[in-house]
């Protein structure tokens, strides 16, 4: 299994709102898709990212698969055009 670890800083944390949704609705649209799961920042901090996005993928090919998935690529879409910074981590387990 892989796990599939996003945090995105906006330039507006309002965003944050808008996003999540937007992600949580790739579930049973992109077929490699195994889980989702979104959470938006509460505390504020000065190192705190706005959004947290894990997805769960059988194998390397399904998070290929996510990737350039025509659903998903819309999605990404718009968060790059309000996107400031972002990091990601992909492990398997």
């Amino acid at each position: 299994m892989i796990k599939h670890v996003v945090c995105h800083k906006y330039k507006d944390k309002a965003e944050a709102e808008k996003i999540a949704p937007m992600l949580n609705s790739l579930m049973g649209v992109v077929p490699s898709l195994r889980s989702m799961e979104t959470g938006i920042d509460f505390m504020d901090s000065k190192r705190a990212y706005h959004l947290v996005l894990i997805a769960t993928f059988d194998d390397r090919a399904g998070l290929d698969a996510y990737a350039v998935d025509p659903a998903h690529m819309k999605v990404k879409e718009y968060i790059h055009s309000v996107l400031e910074s972002s990091v990601s981590v992909d492990f398997e387990y």
